[in-house]
């Protein structure tokens, strides 16, 4: 998808209305840069358990927009979704480094 304005290096997406009417704080920001996927995330919850919900939420927001965007159901999408976290659990393609910054 095409931002307006291409010639800027990083295409960052808005805060949500609900975050900046409300407040919050944010949780994870990802991107894609030269094809891979760069993190940062803060650990947030007391349980890690949470993540997994956060994940799950993600996905299920992911898959409609596949169902908005790409012509497929939003069942489809969250299908293919969840085969390539299968995958990805199964067979790591990158286990990449973390550290913490806070």
């Amino acid at each position: 998808m095409a931002d307006e304005d291409d010639t800027r290096l990083f295409h960052e997406l808005e805060a949500p209305p609900d975050a900046l009417e409300k407040g919050g704080h944010e949780v994870l920001r990802a991107s894609v840069v030269e094809g891979g996927v760069s993190v940062t995330l803060r650990r947030s919850f007391d349980d890690p358990f949470t993540w997994g919900l956060l994940l799950v939420d993600l996905a299920r927001h992911a898959a409609r927009i596949y169902a908005l965007e790409a012509g497929m159901s939003e069942e489809e999408a969250m299908a293919a979704i969840r085969a390539g976290i299968e995958a990805e659990l199964d067979r790591p393609t990158d286990p990449g480094t973390t550290g913490a910054v806070n």
